[in-house]
C-alpha cells in the first residue's frame, strides 16, 4: 500500500513538474508576440494564430489552460498592452497597479 501511495504522489509531482514547464512555454510564447509587436506591430495576431494552430492548443492544455476562443482573446489583450511577462509577474508591477487602481477608486 505504501509503494502505491509514494507512486501515486511521484506520478502527480511529475505532472505537476510538467505543467510548469509548459506553462514556460506559453510564457515564452508571449514575450515573442510582444517582441514581434514592438518590431512588427503584429503581434496580438501573431499569438492568436499560434493559440489557435494545433501545436498552441496542445501546449496550452498540457499547461493546464483551456484553449477556448475567451483565453485567446486574453492573450491578444496581454500582448497588445506589451508589458513583458517577467515584469507583469514582478511584485513591482502588482503594487504599481495596486496604486494605480487606488488612484482611480
Amino acid at each position: 500500500m505504501a509503494d502505491f501511495v509514494d507512486g501515486t504522489a511521484f506520478n502527480h509531482e511529475q505532472g505537476n513538474r510538467a505543467r510548469k514547464l509548459f506553462a514556460a512555454v506559453v510564457l515564452a510564447a508571449l514575450d515573442d508576440a510582444i517582441a514581434d509587436d514592438k518590431k512588427y506591430g503584429n503581434g496580438p495576431e501573431q499569438i492568436a494564430r499560434w493559440a489557435r494552430s494545433r501545436d498552441g492548443r496542445e501546449v496550452l492544455s498540457c499547461a493546464g489552460i483551456d484553449p477556448n476562443e475567451r483565453v485567446v482573446t486574453g492573450l491578444m489583450d496581454f500582448v497588445a498592452r506589451g508589458v513583458r511577462t517577467s515584469v507583469a509577474l514582478s511584485r513591482e508591477e502588482s503594487e504599481r497597479r495596486q496604486a494605480q487602481e487606488a488612484e482611480a477608486a
